[in-house]
């Protein structure tokens, strides 16, 4: 016969599915306890302290205990959502093993909501039993840990975008002199060029193009104080294969056209000299 002895890091309280009719708000309370809200459909808006949360389907939201939290407005008619209140176990860190703990925000969009749903579905069927048995408190760990890797997820594609921005940034610094466009950089770093864009202007708060024609322009600041070069030569090693477009691009970034920016420095020069 096999024994298991656990302890496990949870206590719950007790669990509910909220269906709107239309009418009420959710009411003001401070609760000892915590409580897991996660919407299936519609959208709640609630008041923590200071702090506003809406959330919306899909998404849960951690009350914590003694904080005041109240409804804003009145309960939308198409609103449903799940609810649960469980305590935190003082030798809780004592049930979670070597791994590192579970790490779930505040207020996160889940990526399995059906999954999420399941179990909380189950919890509801569970907690009916006449006998009440520890599979509570297992189900709740499996909606957390559910949360947990929604949480991680979400952080490593925001890891993973931030280090295509930079690869992307560095593109534009060193290849800025040949034909270059979001979806020949992405093609290079082998992903969606529209996802590309998005990080980049994220990270940055200018979108690729944008990013590439400064570029450009910085590097023809430099090449016209240069008697060297005609403005058609400065256009092409600059990347601009049009005179006309490269003017405008100039001026839109500078204020001036390229002719004026040359003589501004010539005579700044000589004035310094």
């Amino acid at each position: 016969m096999l024994k298991l002895s656990m302890t496990l890091p949870i206590k719950v309280q007790n669990g509910g599915l909220f269906i709107s009719r239309g009418v009420g708000s959710h009411p003001a309370r401070t609760l000892h306890s915590w409580e897991l809200i996660f919407v299936e459909k519609g959208t709640l808006t609630l008041r923590e302290g200071s702090e506003l949360f809406t959330i919306n389907a899909n998404e849960s939201l951690l009350l914590w205990p003694q904080r005041r939290h109240v409804g804003v407005g009145t309960f939308p008619a198409d609103l449903k959502f799940y609810w649960l209140h469980f305590e935190l176990l003082l030798n809780a860190h004592h049930g979670m093993g070597t791994r590192a703990p579970w790490e779930i925000p505040q207020h996160l969009a889940v990526n399995d909501p059906q999954y999420v749903v399941s179990l909380f579905r189950q919890f509801l069927r569970e907690q009916e039993n006449i006998h009440r048995s520890e599979a509570l408190e297992l189900i709740l760990l499996l909606i957390l840990q559910q949360l947990s890797c929604s949480a991680t997820e979400d952080k490593n594609r925001d890891s993973r975008g931030m280090a295509l921005a930079y690869k992307a940034q560095q593109i534009v610094r060193t290849q800025f002199h040949l034909p270059l466009a979001t979806s020949g950089i992405a093609a290079e770093l082998h992903c969606n060029a529209d996802y590309l864009g998005r990080v980049y202007r994220r990270i940055f708060h200018l979108t690729l193009t944008e990013a590439i024609h400064r570029q450009r322009v910085m590097a023809a600041e430099k090449m016209l104080i240069s008697d060297s070069f005609s403005l058609t030569e400065v256009a092409q090693r600059c990347g601009f294969y049009d005179v006309s477009y490269f003017r405008q691009i100039f001026r839109k970034h500078t204020g001036m056209t390229p002719a004026a920016w040359k003589r501004r420095y010539c005579r700044e020069h000589i004035n310094s000299g």
